[in-house]
């Protein structure tokens, strides 16, 4: 199993290389915790106190709308998950998150990761390339939702989120992808048919 300091330097080679008294300082501060599947990890109301790394497992973010629970992300293994609004401006989320598959996250408290921001430069560096990367992905999304279509956005799923597709139930991918089950199962088995030829 990982350690804090492991997943540390993980990120520090993704976003932004750290000193080593950095990466020990930023380690200190991370909680690494074992969910079992189907845990909620931030409910409705709740205010959001961590930027996630999800290590094993496979977590996604969710809202209610009309009666539907609506797919807004998946975390996959080493990624990343954080509810932007309610983390930034400490008030309650209307995002949940859960535990799709029992899961060994690493949780970054962003009250003490600012904190260590105004004292070393390098984190500040590595916090902003950091959530310059997640607002990235944001936007990507986006994009993709505006501008692609439903086969399009099955395919860009499937490339950037291999093991939700793997493992996600069919409900949770087809909200995500702003299409019915129904319409998900058919696009699977064309896909599926145009490989095959």
């Amino acid at each position: 199993m990982k350690t804090a300091v492991d997943i540390v330097r993980i990120l520090s080679g993704r976003f932004c290389s750290l000193p080593s008294r950095e990466v020990d300082l930023l380690a200190s501060i991370i909680q690494m915790k074992k969910i079992p599947k189907g845990t909620i990890l931030l409910d409705e109301g709740q205010i959001a106190q961590y930027i996630t790394y999800v290590d094993e497992g496979l977590l996604r973010q969710f809202y209610y709308k009309n009666g539907h629970n609506v797919t807004e992300h998946f975390a996959c293994e080493g990624t990343l998950m954080y509810c932007i609004q309610s983390l930034f401006r400490q008030e309650p989320t209307e995002l949940m998150a859960e535990a799709i598959d029992t899961s060994v996250v690493y949780l970054i408290p962003y009250s003490e990761l600012v904190k260590l921001t105004t004292q070393y430069s390098s984190i500040a560096q590595f916090v902003r390339r950091l959530l310059e990367d997640g607002l990235i992905s944001s936007q990507v999304k986006a994009d993709s939702w505006r501008f692609e279509t439903a086969e399009e956005r099955y395919l860009r799923f499937l490339r950037d989120f291999p093991q939700a597709a793997r493992e996600a139930p069919v409900g949770d991918i087809a909200s995500y992808l702003l299409m019915t089950p129904e319409t998900l199962s058919r696009m699977r088995r064309k896909i599926s048919t145009s490989k095959m030829k």
